[in-house]
C-alpha cells in the first residue's frame, strides 16, 4: 500500500503529465534503447517511429497517476497490457530496467521541477504498479504453459496453407511443427509471430488476431500488407510475410493472448462491426457464434474501401446464409463500377449512426468493433450518441492503445 503522502505527491503531478507526458515517454524510450539495445527485439519498431508507443505509454502513466488512490480502476488496462507483455516475452527482470529509465526521463524532462520528493514518490508508486503487472503476468505465463496444448515462449508452427483473401490481405494456416496439440483460444484473441528477417539486425514480433474458430486443429491469421497507405512507413513484417513466407515455412508463435473476447454467456443480440483488417477477430467471433449459439441474433457490419479490398466476404456470407438469425451488411467507401454492377454493398460512403440504427434496430445488445483508429472513433461516438451502455461497448486496438474520446 502507498502512503497517503506518496499518493498526494503523485496526484499533484497529474497536470504536469498531461502537458509533458509524451515528451517524458519519448525520452524514456531513447534512454532505454541506448542502454539496452537488446530490448529492440521485443518492441515494435514501426510503432516507435510513428510515436504510437510513446503516446500509449504516456496515456498509461497519466491514468496511473490520476487513479493512484484507486488502482483497481485501471485493472482492466493492466490486464490488457499484461496480455501483450506475456505474448511478447516481457519478464520480471525487465521491470527494474524500465523503472530506472522512466524515472530518469521524468527527471530530465522536468528538470528542477522534479524534486527529490517527486522522484521518490514515483519510485515508490512504480514499484507497486510493477508488482501488480508481474503478479498478473506470472499467472498468465503459468496458464499459457500448463493448459492443454499450451507451451512456454515461442513454439515453431508450419504454414500448411497460404491463401490470398483480397488485394491486401492474405491468410496463413498454421499447424505445430512438432505435430502436437495446440491450445484453445477465445474468439477475439491473438498470437505473436516472431521473425528473424535476413539482413535485419533485430528480431521482429507482431501480434495478429486469430481469424478462425477454436477447435479447428490449426490457427489462422489474416495479415494486411501494411505498405499500401501513402505517407506511412512500409510494414516490414507484413511485406515479408506476404512476399517471402510460403507453405511449408516455419514461424515461431506465442500461445494465444488477449482480453478482447466474445461474451458467450450473453444470449442477447450481438453486433460485430469492423473496418479493413479489423474484421479478423470478428470473423472468429462469427464462426464461434455459428457453432455455439446459432439461434442468437447476430449482425455483422464491415466497412471497406471497395470490393477488391474486402477480405473473407464469401466466408462470412456463407456462414450468414446458413443461419437465419444472422445478417451481414457491407459499407464501401469508394465502390468500383464492378461493385455497383454486382450490387454487393449496402451503403456507399462512411458508416454512421443512422445506418447502425437502421441495421441493428436495438440498443439492447453487445457491440464489438475493431479497425483503424479513425473508424473506431466514429463507431464509438455513434454508439454513445445512440445511448449504448458503456458495459455493452467492446473494442480492440491493433497495436498500442489509443484514445477514442
Amino acid at each position: 500500500m502507498l502512503k497517503q503522502e506518496t499518493i498526494d505527491i503523485i496526484k499533484s503531478t497529474v497536470p504536469v503529465l498531461e502537458v509533458h507526458g509524451t515528451a517524458i515517454t519519448k525520452r524514456f524510450y531513447q534512454r532505454l534503447f541506448e542502454a539496452h539495445p537488446e530490448l529492440l527485439n521485443i518492441f515494435n519498431h514501426a510503432n516507435q517511429k510513428q510515436g504510437r508507443q510513446q503516446t500509449a505509454l504516456a496515456n498509461a502513466v497519466y491514468a496511473a497517476a490520476a487513479n493512484i488512490d484507486k488502482l483497481e480502476a485501471i485493472l482492466p488496462v493492466v490486464k490488457g497490457i499484461a496480455h501483450k507483455h506475456r505474448s511478447l516475452g516481457v519478464k520480471p527482470e525487465h521491470y527494474p530496467i524500465v523503472g530506472e529509465h522512466l524515472l530518469g526521463a521524468i527527471k530530465e524532462v522536468l528538470g528542477d521541477a522534479a524534486t527529490d520528493d517527486i522522484i521518490g514518490a514515483w519510485a515508490e508508486a512504480y514499484g507497486v504498479i510493477a508488482g501488480a503487472f508481474i503478479g498478473v503476468e506470472a499467472e498468465m505465463y503459468k496458464q499459457a504453459e500448463t493448459q492443454p496444448g499450451g507451451w512456454e515462449g515461442f513454439r515453431p508452427f508450419r504454414v500448411s496453407r497460404k491463401e490470398r483473401e483480397s488485394e491486401v490481405i492474405t491468410s496463413f494456416y498454421l499447424v505445430p511443427a512438432d505435430g502436437g496439440a495446440i491450445a484453445a483460444f477465445e474468439p477475439g484473441q491473438y498470437v505473436s509471430v516472431k521473425l528473424d528477417i535476413p539482413g535485419e539486425d533485430r528480431t521482429h514480433i507482431r501480434q495478429y488476431s486469430l481469424s478462425g474458430s477454436p477447435g479447428a486443429g490449426h490457427y489462422r491469421i489474416s495479415v494486411k500488407r501494411e505498405n499500401t497507405v501513402p505517407g506511412l512507413p512500409a510494414g516490414r513484417v507484413s511485406v515479408y510475410l506476404h512476399e517471402e513466407i510460403q507453405e511449408g515455412d516455419v514461424l515461431p508463435l506465442s500461445a494465444p493472448a488477449g482480453d478482447f473476447t466474445l461474451d458467450q454467456g450473453d444470449s442477447r443480440p450481438v453486433v460485430l462491426i469492423s473496418g479493413g483488417v479489423g474484421l479478423t477477430p470478428m470473423v472468429s467471433m462469427l464462426r464461434t457464434l455459428a457453432e455455439t449459439q446459432p439461434e442468437r441474433k447476430v449482425t455483422f457490419i464491415h466497412a471497406a474501401r471497395h470490393g477488391g479490398m474486402h477480405a473473407l466476404r464469401d466466408e462470412v456470407e456463407q456462414i450468414v446464409g446458413e443461419h437465419p438469425a444472422f445478417s451481414a451488411h457491407w459499407v464501401y467507401g469508394t465502390p468500383t463500377d464492378k461493385d455497383r454492377e454486382a450490387g454487393v454493398f449496402h451503403k456507399e460512403g462512411y458508416l454512421d449512426l443512422a445506418f447502425l440504427q437502421q441495421t441493428v434496430g436495438t440498443t439492447d445488445a453487445g457491440f464489438y468493433f475493431c479497425g483503424p483508429t479513425p473508424f473506431m472513433r466514429t463507431v464509438n461516438q455513434a454508439l454513445k450518441e445512440w445511448g449504448i451502455a458503456a458495459e455493452d461497448i467492446h473494442f480492440e486496438f491493433f497495436g498500442p492503445a489509443g484514445a477514442l474520446d
